[in-house]
């Protein structure tokens, strides 16, 4: 066997040295020491200082519950370390090169896509070509500037993933199998279940196509070696990550996504799961999916950024409008049907130039699949806008009504549209392709594309209204006619200029691939020119959405909130537990309070769902005897006079924990939730202080109670911590006891003094118990079984991934040398 020549590595070494200088030019402000701004990344800050600073206070303890927001909750999805799949972020950091994030996503985009294509036998140097076609995809730029952190790595581990899959079925099993099992563990261990899901989805098309294919050519043993070896990586993916998958399983049935007990909300979620209208509400439009071809075909950004040379900026000069340079930096130039968007799914004007190209040359049913998982990402994305699809799916097809904002379906068509793009361009490099055979292939598509690119540039302006749903409301907020007049103009500006653009793109790949067809032009140029157009054509567009003005200092990303006066005078009072709910903002989607406080409000979208119910029926409602039960210490309300905050101090909150009087059976849900009704104005209805509103289902654990409470008894709460409280109790008499703690059977265990004790749910959402007569000391942990056994597995599996790797390896060294 001759050895590994420096020609034959070298597309590979200029891959490597190309997709790093590409990334880090394109995060140029890293290297100035600054870090990238995140709106979502901020959030989910607010969300999860509390359990940052509990791991810095109890290294290697993780708490699993926050009270940090909606009362308290499971952290699983806020902020939750797994350090049994630690090995597997090792694999990634090799991977990336030790590149910081987010460098290392952007890096891996390119690199995992440069696989995949390796691994379906196209030209190395196409294969740099079709990396930056995927990477650069405006969609993942985006996500990134959002700081949707979670979903853009999970997308960068799916290439790889397929990758595996279709080793196995070009039967190497050994590396196909392994290369699957391990991919898919990092897939699933991005935390990032909808983008898994999705890929999932794709991977059944695939797997459909090729068992039927398979079949028919009566290469049964395949079939099942090949099945087999991918539903072992399947378990192995999911062992190792089962600690994530089993906590969500075991958390999800009590959260919006799981079904309600209420009457009414029962018939709204036969599916149990997400509300259709509010999974739909970013359904992308019919008409909107031409942005993968014209990124500016609908405006953009919902506060898109206009020039100096804009219509919109000329009228503010000529108006005398101050700061006019500014105002146009937040201009909402989208005027597509999503509520709003921060920009266009982009995939590349050449990109979808050398699509259709390939739906001419590309045989076999791998075309079919990648043009059916296209076309399925594309329907679905429509959402609302596609109803009758949308619902059979949410209705029919398993977990898909777990998800929101199905515009994000459409990763699958960013994934499938550049790989059949590249495969396209890879059968005209093809040592014994006819050359003449191309030719018409070729003007079709040009004739397709840059037709249809021509005819917006020509007719574009006049074929809609460009009207945006946020035009209404700024009249009303007093913005001027005129005003929005200019801004559709530069609307209609927008989809002219950029279909010139694509009309440029597809008309230099034209050119590339006619002079190499004719015989005008070099290969290695023609290889050269296609990997510059690329780059050219996605890199700018990424710019507008996700350029340098994102970037701010390192101090600033550390500590994205800074407390003002109301904040600084309500943490004077040092008080263990008490919450604070913030009517002066958007209280339930906003995480500054949680920075700072326990909050009754939160950002956060797997919230309880009973918690939800009781946002919706009561607190909304103002019920202050609600409040006063879930220990509401503090308003922070706005300031009318100054137009800031203010602190307001609720008297009546009742504290950690109370006892009661009596309580009050009722029968189901519906009765629960309308037991807390309160009326403000008579000072009559549910009086929290004195009685416990008790499901039926739990009145076996009060036998004995004898209703009435000694005013000499107490109970304190003696020490917190997010996943440990310690009370102290000293009864006269059997009491019941409410605690002002969020009520979740999965994970908690009480004991009295050292002994298994049992606790039960009053109040809709709250912890109640009977506790006998004496002192005592009750205490609360967080320990559910689904993380500790779940770690425990998850370390096995992971173990044994990394051992086969490393055989794996080895094995493939020493036979290269021997055969050497």
């Amino acid at each position: 066997m001759k050895g590994i020549s420096l020609k034959t590595l070298l597309p590979y070494i200029v891959a490597i040295v190309l997709f790093l200088v590409v990334t880090i030019s394109y995060l140029s402000p890293l290297l100035e020491g600054k870090q990238l701004k995140q709106s979502d990344t901020m959030n989910w800050l607010g969300g999860a200082k509390e359990t940052i600073d509990f791991r810095k206070a109890n290294p290697g303890e993780e708490p699993l519950w926050t009270n940090s927001m909606f009362g308290g909750m499971p952290s699983y999805q806020i902020s939750m370390l797994t350090p049994s799949t630690d090995g597997l972020s090792w694999i990634v950091r090799i991977l990336t090169l030790g590149l910081p994030a987010p460098a290392s996503v952007i890096f891996l985009y390119f690199l995992g896509f440069f696989i995949l294509l390796r691994v379906l036998k196209v030209n190395p140097w196409l294969s740099i070509a079709g990396a930056f076609a995927f990477g650069f995809s405006t969609y993942f730029f985006i996500i990134i500037e959002a700081g949707h952190n979670s979903k853009a790595d999970a997308i960068s581990i799916m290439p790889l993933v397929l990758a595996g899959i279709f080793l196995v079925f070009q039967r190497k099993y050994l590396w196909g199998g392994l290369m699957t099992a391990l991919f898919l563990a990092i897939e699933i261990k991005m935390n990032h279940l909808q983008m898994s899901y999705y890929l999932f989805i794709f991977i059944l098309i695939f797997g459909l196509v090729e068992t039927v294919h398979l079949i028919f050519k009566k290469e049964i043993l395949h079939l099942l070696k090949s099945a087999g070896i991918l539903l072992i990586a399947l378990a192995f993916g999911v062992l190792a990550n089962i600690t994530l998958l089993w906590t969500t399983y075991e958390y999800s049935p009590y959260t919006i996504r799981g079904a309600s007990e209420l009457t009414a909300q029962k018939s709204n979620n036969a599916t149990k799961g997400l509300d259709f209208d509010y999974a739909t509400a970013w359904s992308y439009g019919t008409a909107e999916t031409f942005t993968f071809f014209i990124p500016g075909f609908q405006g953009g950004s919902s506060n898109g950024k206009l020039s100096e040379s804009s219509e919109t900026y000329q009228v503010l000069k000529q108006n005398g409008v101050p700061n006019a340079k500014e105002i146009i930096k937040q201009m909402p130039t989208y005027w597509g049907p999503q509520p709003f968007t921060s920009g266009p799914v982009y995939a590349g004007a050449l990109v979808m130039f050398l699509f259709v190209f390939a739906m001419f040359v590309v045989k076999g049913r791998m075309k079919w699949v990648l043009f059916a998982g296209t076309m399925l990402s594309f329907m679905l994305s429509w959402g609302e806008n596609f109803e009758i699809l949308s619902r059979f799916f949410f209705n029919y097809f398993p977990l898909y009504n777990k998800f929101r904002a199905v515009s994000s379906i459409l990763v699958i068509a960013e994934l499938t549209i550049p790989i059949l793009a590249i495969l396209g361009l890879n059968e005209i490099f093809k040592p014994d392709v006819n050359k003449k055979s191309l030719i018409k292939p070729l003007l079709y598509s040009g004739y397709i594309t840059g037709g249809l690119a021509l005819l917006f540039v020509v007719f574009g302006a006049g074929l809609f209204d460009f009207a945006s749903k946020q035009d209404q409301s700024m009249l009303s907020s007093g913005y001027p006619q005129w005003l929005i007049d200019a801004l559709i103009s530069d609307r209609k500006s927008m989809l002219t200029m950029d279909s010139l653009r694509s009309l440029l793109f597809v008309a230099l790949g034209f050119g590339l691939i006619w002079a190499y067809l004719k015989d005008k032009l070099k290969v290695q140029w023609v290889f050269a020119g296609l990997i510059l157009v690329m780059i050219f054509d996605l890199y700018p567009v990424n710019k507008r959405y996700f350029g340098n003005d994102n970037f701010t200092t390192k101090r600033n990303v550390e500590n994205p909130f800074t407390p003002d006066e109301t904040d600084a005078l309500i943490l004077e009072d040092k008080d263990v537990d008490f919450r604070v709910l913030n009517v002066a903002g958007n209280t339930f989607n906003e995480s500054q309070t949680s920075y700072f406080h326990k909050s009754a409000g939160g950002y956060h979208g797997a919230k309880l769902r009973r918690y939800q119910e009781l946002i919706e029926r009561q607190i909304s409602k103002n019920n202050v005897a609600v409040f006063n039960m879930l220990n509401i210490r503090y308003f922070i309300i706005p300031d009318q006079q100054n137009g800031g905050r203010l602190p307001q101090r609720n008297v009546s909150a009742l504290g950690s924990v109370w006892f009661v009087n009596n309580y009050i059976p009722v029968k189901n849900a519906d009765e629960e939730i309308a037991a807390l009704d309160y009326n403000t104005a008579t000072h009559t209805g549910f009086k929290p202080d004195s009685i416990a509103i008790i499901d039926k289902r739990f009145e076996d654990q009060l036998k004995g109670f004898v209703p009435g409470k000694d005013n000499t008894s107490t109970i304190k709460l003696a020490s917190y911590k997010p996943n440990h409280l310690i009370y102290e109790a000293d009864c006269k008499k059997g009491e019941l006891a409410v605690f002002s703690e969020i009520y979740y059977d999965k994970g908690w265990d009480v004991t009295i003094d050292g002994k298994h004790a049992d606790y039960l749910r009053a109040n809709y959402v709250l912890r109640a118990m009977l506790v006998p007569q004496g002192k005592h000391k009750i205490e609360f942990s967080f320990k559910p079984k689904s993380y500790y056994t779940g770690e425990k597995i998850g370390y096995g599996v992971t173990i044994i991934l990394i051992l086969n790797l490393l055989g794996l390896l080895v094995y493939s060294g020493f036979r290269y040398f021997k055969q050497k």
